[in-house]
């Protein structure tokens, strides 16, 4: 399965995981990346998804929420 991150790369992996933590952090713009996670208590990470599943919270861009 290919996983994306949010900067876009990319990494084929053996894993049928909805979402995968990338914790290395190896890329010089990872330390200022917005979609790196810094939990407390634990390491920054980013989150690796499959590529062609949308954002977990992508259906909440069209909720219409009344006043």
């Amino acid at each position: 399965m290919t996983f994306r991150a949010g900067c876009g790369r990319e990494w084929s992996l053996p894993s049928a995981e909805a979402d995968l933590a990338y914790t290395d952090q190896a890329f010089p713009e990872c330390p200022t990346c917005e979609h790196r996670v810094e939990p407390e208590g634990g390491p920054p990470f980013c989150t690796l998804r499959p590529v062609g599943t949308a954002h977990p919270f992508a259906a909440l861009a069209g909720l219409d929420l009344p006043e």
